[in-house]
């Protein structure tokens, strides 16, 4: 029988029309003997014989589905369509089923609006297949979304990456690194599916290489790179020291090279299937694809935290996201609110679509939205990447209805990694990133020094972690808060940074420093001059006045603690101001908010013989004070060691 005829046929006893039951005589026969051929094979007698019999009863609806049936097997979906129309015409509460199959025809002629109302008419019969209704109302949604996404479609202009990345082999399951100038991804060579590396140059992807310190006779594949580069995450299968059959691993960059592969282990990995990581831009989050126990369908999305101690939680199934279905292929923009995926439970064009969702203030995760047609079309589409610029995607696609497609040479088409704009709609939050390098200020030796990142008004702690052994570190910054940044390390002064991305017009450009840290005197060196200050950078006041805000608890914290420790210190808090307002109200509020320091320090315990402080006004600018940014820099607190005596 063909892919239509999937249920039984049913009869009514009073009928205007011909079936198999009412059939007698040579049309019987006919019929019979066209039913014979066509579950043997021979689809051209089938054909014929079914032609004779509407030739001689064109109300043998029957006949009539069946011709239609073998219509649709060879995608002559205009007769097969014309058959079924007609068959329904005369028998509309014969066959339920039917209803259903004139719904499927359509959509293949992407008759949407039709085929929904076909999907709905066999949804209201008496049809009792509980499969079939669960398929057809999975049909139905599909259909009114894809009646709308072809009506809109979205734009889409993909343009295949250069020969530096693509290549004769399949390439796919790109991954990118937030200064997008790095692209990881699989290659398949001989059957042999390793990971290749492309750094762009001047605009263009250079030859792309074999990630050699990864790379083992085994398969590699699923990878995402972390933000800043140095954490490479991936999928290895039936590995001696596997957890279950595919599991998650780790390799980081460390001293100009990839450390030793290690299994993450569990609760990340179980018995079953994990694969496909995407790590969160600030490296506290996992999200992963999973068939493990206690999921929605057989393959959900989970994610696991980063506890303290740098082991994982216990991962937790995104239940917003997932469905009975499958989803597959997490990435977590470095936002750290939108989430794409792969989905073939929510409805799309067919086969796996591309989705989104955003994380919302309840922290749970929006209805997922279809990033719409033709970025999704009828067939597979796969993992997509957003670049840090929240436009810039990336995706693998054997698609040849793509520029730059080609066609297949064997059984499928070659898969190769693409790019193109996407629409503002389905971006993510706008992020920015600071890179910078820290070292020793007096011998510019790279230091690996202790960062503790986190948002302003909460305190919410986004990184905790040290440099790399070149001093160098890179933080992605979500815009739409605003951040502070502690550099630590023994034996030198701390140095902060402040970062204000709220506002009606956040900064989204990179910030790019230079950390110098000073070391602190020993104690026998503490009669030589005062060095340079320390600008407090996340010591804050209300506007006007010397009254501390609590978002300043950190920072004065880190100062107290620097006084415990070294307790020979003596420092002066100094206090400076903008140009705005009179030269003498300004010095007098400098003098008020150094002193508001200098009182917390004693309250919280610092003796007040190692504590002096000052105000300078406007006198001492750092940055000419015609602009906001200039002004900001210009209000700021600091302190400097004194000289003993």
């Amino acid at each position: 029988m063909t892919a239509l005829l999937l249920f039984a046929l049913t009869g009514l006893s009073a009928q205007t029309f011909t079936t198999r039951k009412t059939a007698s005589g040579k049309l019987l026969k006919w019929y019979e003997k066209s039913v014979e051929d066509l579950r043997a094979g021979a689809f051209d007698d089938a054909l014929k014989g079914l032609e004779r019999v509407l030739e001689s009863d064109s109300t043998f609806v029957d006949a009539r589905f069946e011709r239609g049936s073998i219509f649709y097997d060879r995608e002559q979906y205009a007769q097969a369509e014309a058959d079924f129309e007609t068959g329904l015409a005369l028998a509309p509460e014969y066959r339920p089923v039917a209803w259903y199959q004139l719904g499927v025809i359509e959509m293949k002629q992407r008759k949407f609006g039709e085929a929904a109302v076909h999907f709905e008419r066999y949804l209201n019969s008496d049809a009792t297949s509980e499969r079939q209704r669960e398929l057809a109302q999975k049909l139905l949604d599909q259909s009114r979304f894809m009646a709308e996404a072809f009506s809109e479609p979205v734009p889409f202009d993909p343009q295949r990456l250069g020969p530096g990345v693509n290549t004769p082999a399949q390439e796919y399951l790109p991954s990118l690194t937030a200064e997008a100038n790095t692209l990881v991804f699989t290659r398949v060579v001989n059957g042999q599916e390793d990971f290749y590396v492309s750094t762009k140059k001047n605009g263009e992807w250079q030859r792309a290489l074999p990630l050699e310190e990864v790379n083992t006779p085994f398969n590699e594949g699923a990878q995402a790179i972390s933000a800043d580069g140095k954490t490479l995450l991936f999928t290895a299968c039936n590995r001696p020291d596997a957890v279950g059959r595919c599991d998650l691993y780790l390799s980081e960059f460390k001293n100009g090279k990839w450390t030793p592969v290690r299994n993450l282990g569990e609760p990340v990995n179980s018995r079953a299937w994990e694969s496909q990581p995407s790590l969160s831009g600030n490296g506290r989050e996992l999200y992963f694809a999973s068939d493990r126990a206690g999921g929605r369908g057989e393959k959900d999305i989970w994610v696991s935290s980063r506890l303290p101690d740098g082991r994982w939680s216990q991962p937790r199934n995104l239940e917003e996201i997932n469905t009975s279905g499958d989803e597959k292929t997490p990435f977590i923009h470095p936002d750290g609110q939108t989430l794409y995926f792969m989905s073939e439970g929510h409805p799309g064009m067919g086969g796996f679509d591309l989705f989104y969702s955003r994380l919302g203030p309840n922290g749970k995760w929006g209805k997922p939205v279809n990033l719409g047609y033709p970025i999704n079309g009828p067939g597979d589409e796969g993992l997509l990447v957003i670049a840090l610029d929240g436009k810039t995607a990336y995706f693998a696609s054997n698609r040849t209805d793509l520029p730059g497609g080609r066609p297949a040479e064997g059984p499928v088409a070659d898969y190769d990694i693409f790019t193109f704009e996407l629409y503002p709609e389905a971006r993510p939050q706008p992020v920015t990133y600071v890179k910078a390098r820290v070292f020793d200020a007096q011998t510019r030796r790279p230091l690996q020094a202790e960062l503790n990142f986190a948002e302003l008004s909460g305190g919410d702690l986004q990184y905790q972690g040290v440099t790399g052994d070149d001093g160098a570190f890179l933080l992605v910054l979500p815009v739409g808060k605003n951040y502070a940044l502690q550099v630590s390390k023994e034996q030198y002064l701390f140095h902060s940074e402040h970062f204000e991305l709220s506002g009606e017009n956040p900064l989204t450009d990179p910030f790019l420093l230079e950390i110098g840290l000073d070391r602190i005197p020993e104690q026998r060196e503490t009669d030589q001059p005062a060095g340079k200050p320390v600008v407090l950078r996340n010591i804050f006041f209300e506007t006007g006045s010397a009254v501390l805000l609590p978002a300043s608890k950190a920072e004065l914290e880190y100062l107290r603690s620097l006084l415990v420790e070294y307790n020979w210190l003596r420092i002066r808090i100094n206090g400076h101001t903008d140009d705005v307002g009179t030269e003498a109200d300004n010095q007098q509020l400098s003098e008020a908010r150094a002193k508001a320091v200098y009182d917390y320090l004693i309250r919280e315990g610092i003796a007040a013989s190692r504590l002096s402080y000052k105000g300078f006004g406007e006198s001492q600018p750092l940055a000419p004070n015609d602009t906001p940014q200039g002004r900001q820099q210009n209000r700021r607190t600091e302190f400097e060691i004194l000289p003993e005596g």
